[in-house]
């Protein structure tokens, strides 16, 4: 007679199975934790060390919380810096806690932003290096070098010897940076409007990579990967390719918060982040599920509705469909909020119809994600 229930161990099997299958359909770049973290905890499940399991996942969701990213600027005066960091921080340039703009802002000091949505991302506005008050003998020691997860170096026409001299310093630091080459709408405004017979866009654009380029060699250094960027308009040139860039460069918590904190101007940084979080989502359900060992959903109790409503919440500002972000593009679109609002699929997820209660809503959400993702949740 076969038997009529699993053992225990066929169930610790199931269960690590089910972990290793769903972080399967992520690449080694997306993933939100280490392939290492994920490898302990199927070790783990499979043993029946479900507390160990659950200890090794609620640990790694608090190093990703916990964790900062420190990205310095610098660059030489005019050059759109403060426009740069504003746009990856995703505000406006008069925005209230913007960086200073403008052509005659000479920054004196290093200054922190954080970003909005994340405050474990900051942006570290840098002044100068070879200005009178830091000179490249004395620039790193005061600048705190060490503390920095990359460093931009930009420019609106030539990197200068300064520039190059930094970029050897924070490489002998073992440390990554990236030149970005700014305002390159403006030059391609200006060769069109001056040789409207002759103009070629990409030309232009293969131009100024070569006077980039130039100057590496005359300064005898490899040539470095170069972006060109409009602070303008962030979806075309290189903006999207070094946001890509910055991300698979990053250690795997790094990486998740920074592609949060991305502002939402391409398909690509939006479906990064949905994967992002989709694990996240799975990860906290599959250890609420361990703590019970009732593979069924649940009632969703008020606190799980608390829990719920502020998570979706956070969603909504990390995706740019919050409150505030659908006012904004009802005025860059120059429409009503209502009309912006209607293009969303679930614009209403906890107000209550006569149809169904909120719990029974979120109960229908929870079982078709399941359905959609394999074993989750209670």
């Amino acid at each position: 007679m076969g038997q009529l229930f699993s053992s225990p161990q066929s169930e610790h099997q199931e269960l690590a199975s089910s972990f290793t299958e769903y972080f399967k359909k992520f690449k080694t770049g997306s993933k939100i934790i280490s392939q290492e973290i994920l490898n302990l905890i199927e070790l783990r499940m499979r043993k029946g060390n479900f507390k160990g399991a659950i200890s090794a996942i609620n640990d790694a969701l608090k190093e990703i919380d916990s964790t900062s990213l420190n990205e310095a600027v610098t660059r030489e005066t005019g050059a759109g810096k403060s426009s740069f960091i504003n746009t990856l921080r995703g505000i406006g340039n008069e925005k209230k806690g913007a960086a200073q703009t403008g052509v005659n802002e000479e920054t004196m000091e290093r200054q922190p932003y954080k970003h909005p949505n994340m405050p474990n991302v900051v942006f570290w506005d840098l002044p100068r290096i070879g200005s009178t008050r830091f000179p490249p003998n004395t620039y790193l020691e005061k600048m705190k070098f060490y503390e920095y997860d990359f460093f931009i170096i930009i420019s609106a026409t030539r990197f200068k010897k300064n520039d190059i001299d930094l970029a050897k310093a924070i490489s002998m630091m073992k440390k990554e940076f990236y030149f970005v080459r700014t305002k390159v709408d403006y030059d391609i405004t200006i060769e069109a409007d001056g040789k409207p017979q002759t103009f070629d866009r990409e030309k232009v654009l293969q131009d100024i990579c070569l006077n980039c380029v130039n100057t590496f060699r005359e300064n005898g250094i490899a040539e470095p990967p170069i972006f060109l960027v409009s602070n303008k308009n962030v979806c075309h040139f290189d903006f999207p390719v070094l946001m890509d860039k910055l991300i698979s460069d990053l250690p795997v918590y790094k990486r998740h918060n920074f592609m949060l904190s991305l502002p939402n101007i391409t398909d690509s940084v939006i479906e990064k982040k949905r994967q992002s979080l989709k694990q996240r989502i799975w990860l906290e359900g599959f250890a609420a599920d361990l703590m019970t060992i009732i593979p069924s959903l649940t009632f969703l109790l008020d606190s799980d509705l608390e829990t719920l409503e502020k998570s979706m919440k956070f969603y909504c500002t990390v995706f740019g469909v919050d409150e505030a972000s659908l006012q904004r593009l009802a005025r860059d679109w120059k429409i009503e909020v209502d009309q912006v609002e209607a293009m969303i699929k679930s614009p209403a997820v906890f107000k209550p119809t006569d149809e169904e209660t909120i719990q029974e809503r979120l109960s229908r959400y929870i079982q078709e994600f399941c359905l959609a993702n394999g074993y989750l949740v209670t």
